[in-house]
């Protein structure tokens, strides 16, 4: 019997043209697009066999390919995450189906927590599920199961002003954390501007003292490719206070490998310090933004900071502008006369008649 009922789901149990059984579920209860699926896959096998044309992939082919791809890197999780979100709404879809309408249809919209009530997700999280589907649906296109990937938009993003405390501030920072492991890399983020993620994986392997650098592998960046930091003096102080505490990593709690900050106890030590609305990224654009102020080069800070693009350290500039005000001279007319006593002042014309 082609399909049949188990549960309260239906099944196929069909044949190719050259005699191979496929049995598979149909993941609905519904009899009619049970049979629907059938009918449209032997089509679609007998199309294959007799006219040669190419097999139709389903979103899990792709998203098996697409997590294979991206096995080992530093985001691989949340990447994997956004994939089994995806799956929930397109699982067993064929490629060709998954067009703009739908995934507009299908955008998420909130978050469970712990214990907690649906939480709404931000335009920005929400961009970042698109996305992941966004460069599956391309690469799908590379690897030519599809013809073409659809255009995905983006959800307008408002824009957010940048985080950034004074390096007084961040004196009372550092002296409000009561762990000495959490000071230690609170010091090194404001003296690296590294990432959470880069910062706890860096092992001492990866730490050059005499040449004072540490060098990040592509499967360890955000943006994918190796890249070094440079330790500043007040860096390689806090290496040097993490020596002989741990056989591999550079930093650990406890003897033990950390994964992730402690938030609450991030923000019990922003408390104490008296500063509110900062998280553990802040520090990066804290950073960022103490180097702009003393006039550091974008696309030096871009090389420093690992950022892909420069329009990604351009939320930063406005903070440097003073710095331009030495060059607004270079090209002067009426100052420089007026200075040699040179210049003359003349009435436009029609100015004289307009006063008589």
């Amino acid at each position: 019997m082609p399909i049949r009922q188990r549960g309260n789901t239906w099944w196929i149990d069909i044949r190719t043209p050259g005699g191979e059984r496929i049995r598979r579920s149909t993941e609905t209860s519904d009899r009619r697009k049970a049979q629907e699926y059938h009918d449209r896959l032997k089509a679609q096998m007998w199309a294959q066999a007799k006219l040669g044309e190419a097999p139709e992939r389903v979103y899990e082919e792709a998203a098996v390919r697409f997590l294979k791809h991206y096995a080992g890197q530093a985001d691989f999780d949340s990447k994997a995450r956004y994939i089994a979100y995806w799956r929930t709404k397109f699982g067993g879809w064929p490629l060709v189906n998954i067009t703009a309408d739908a995934v507009a249809d299908n955008l998420p919209t909130h978050k469970v927590g712990k214990g907690g009530a649906p939480a709404p997700l931000t335009p920005a999280t929400v961009n970042r599920y698109v996305a992941t589907l966004r460069t599956m649906l391309n690469m799908c296109e590379g690897w030519k199961w599809l013809a073409r990937a659809p255009k995905l938009a983006d959800l307008h993003e408002p824009k957010k002003r940048i985080r950034w405390i004074t390096q007084d501030q961040a004196t009372d920072l550092i002296a409000a954390v009561t762990q000495d492991w959490l000071r230690d890399v609170v010091a090194f983020a404001l003296a690296t501007g590294a990432r959470m993620s880069e910062i706890l994986g860096l092992q001492w392997s990866q730490v050059n003292a005499p040449e004072r650098t540490a060098w990040l592998e592509a499967d360890e960046t955000k943006s994918a490719r190796a890249r070094s930091i440079p330790l500043s003096g007040d860096a390689m102080a806090v290496i040097r206070r993490r020596l002989g505490q741990h056989q591999t990593h550079v930093f650990t709690r406890g003897g033990n490998v950390i994964n992730e900050v402690d938030r609450r106890m991030f923000q019990r030590a922003c408390e104490v310090a008296g500063i509110t609305n900062f998280k553990f990224h802040d520090l990066r654009h804290t950073w960022a933004s103490w180097h702009v102020q003393r006039g550091t080069p974008l696309m030096v800070l871009k090389e420093l900071g690992g950022w892909e693009t420069i329009e990604m350290v351009q939320k930063y500039a406005h903070l440097g502008k003073s710095h331009l005000a030495a060059h607004a001279d270079a090209v002067t007319f009426w100052s420089q006369q007026a200075e040699e006593g040179t210049l003359e002042i003349k009435t436009p014309p029609g100015r004289a008649a307009l006063s008589a």
